[in-house]
């Protein structure tokens, strides 16, 4: 392959380029895959990129073709890296007209969110990246979910528990929910108990969700909840809306899945 093996171990060690297999006297052996490594990573190099560079490149050339929903997952990702707005609108257009509502969401917003979430708790980006894409996101939400609240189908009122700030989850469900043919009106984020029990006394909406990430946020909210409870259908949701939660609240949940829940709520006699 033209390489010392001193530079083949260093590539091993620092890059995980290779994996040989020791012989019984404790040689390294290499297969044919790692040749092929190999060859992509001298190329890489010939084509002025660093070793990191090379190694990611020649590593990736091991792993199956992205499908249409990662490269755009990836498109998405890489003008969050580089806060390109444009580049941005571009890939959440894109998205949606080539996969629909459903994948849209499921698929490509909200597991980016998540990656960029991932990224900023490891050190790997920067919180005006996380902020930046969320900013960006809720707003394309917002924008879809215009006039929402006409028409003549039953009514969802959906809003986030009291503390909680992260609605883009919410945003996503009431869309979904929507292509049913449900009314949907949104109270966002951070809403009282007692705000979410005046609208529905006023507007008589067939099913009502309260979403949380975090289940401290409900727990003492039992008593009001219960309440709530005996005016509207009334469930809760979100990753912080564990079994635990409901038993303790006695409010039923919604599956954690955007789709399923849509779908549990579609189907429900008022749907």
């Amino acid at each position: 392959m033209g390489v010392s093996p001193e530079l083949l171990r260093a590539w091993e060690q620092r890059y995980g380029l290779l994996h040989p297999v020791r012989s019984s006297g404790g040689f390294r052996l290499y297969g044919e895959e790692d040749a092929a490594r190999v060859a992509r990573m001298r190329h890489a190099l010939d084509q002025g990129l660093s070793a990191a560079q090379a190694a990611q490149v020649a590593i990736e050339g091991d792993r199956p073709p992205q499908g249409p929903i990662e490269t755009a997952r990836t498109h998405l990702l890489s003008a969050i890296d580089r806060y390109d707005e444009a580049a941005v609108q571009a890939a959440l257009d894109d998205g949606l007209g080539a996969f629909g509502l459903e994948a849209f969401v499921r698929d490509l917003i909200l597991p980016a969110l998540t990656e960029v979430g991932r990224r900023w708790e490891q050190g790997e980006a920067d919180i005006s990246q996380e902020h930046f894409a969320s900013n960006l996101i809720r707003g394309r939400l917002l924008s879809l979910a215009r006039l929402w609240g006409r028409g003549a189908g039953p009514l969802a009122l959906l809003a986030c528990a009291p503390g909680e700030q992260h609605d883009i989850s919410l945003l996503a469900f009431g869309l979904l929910l929507r292509s049913y043919g449900w009314r949907i009106l949104f109270l966002g984020a951070d809403t009282p108990i007692s705000t979410v029990t005046h609208a529905a006394q006023t507007t008589g909406p067939a099913v009502t969700v309260i979403v949380t990430f975090h289940p401290e946020l409900l727990k003492t909210q039992a008593t009001e909840l219960r309440r709530l409870a005996r005016i509207t259908p009334l469930y809760l949701s979100g990753p912080g809306a564990s079994p635990e939660l409901s038993s303790h609240v006695r409010v039923p949940r919604l599956d954690g899945d955007l789709i399923a829940a849509a779908e549990e709520i579609a189907r429900m006699p008022n749907g």
